[in-house]
């Protein structure tokens, strides 16, 4: 039973991101138009993350990561800002020509394949898990829902 409940809590969580995604996608798109620049509405994305993220970790006093460990990093896992920029761009351009479920559709579909390759492959010490015929099933109907989101 409290496994039901765990995966009721972490399926809410996951859902409340996905809500969030929206949420911000919507906001920083209106930010665009305010301000006539989508790489300025990024960057407000961007700093405002940045700030809430700062007050957190003075909040639960998280200690400044050790040299050792800064050097065990490689230079790809600093890279995860440029991705989310990315990211923030491109939604902030395709949000008001697609809407948001067909955004967020494609979204979930790229990720989905990217997420299917990744594993299929154990890309960046992701386990092995073969792109089966199920889970390329699973994929396919992701693409036909953004057919159908989309028509």
């Amino acid at each position: 039973m409290a496994a039901i409940w765990q995966i009721l809590g972490l399926g809410s969580l996951a859902a409340l991101a996905g809500a969030c995604f929206v949420v911000q996608a919507t906001v920083n798109t209106e930010l665009r138009r305010a301000l006539g620049s989508a790489s300025w509405a990024s960057f407000v994305s961007y700093l405002g993350g940045t700030l809430v993220m700062l007050a957190v970790i003075l909040v639960i006093r998280e200690p400044l990561p050790t040299a050792g460990a800064v050097a065990k990093s490689s230079w790809l896992h600093w890279t995860g800002g440029l991705f989310g920029a990315v990211y923030v761009v491109i939604t902030i351009m395709l949000l008001p020509r697609l809407g948001a479920a067909t955004l967020l559709a494609l979204f979930v579909t790229g990720q989905m394949i990217a997420s299917l390759a990744f594993d299929h492959y154990g890309l960046m010490g992701l386990t092995r898990q073969p792109a089966d015929a199920l889970r390329l099933l699973g994929a396919a109907l992701l693409v036909a829902g953004v057919v159908l989101i989309r028509r």
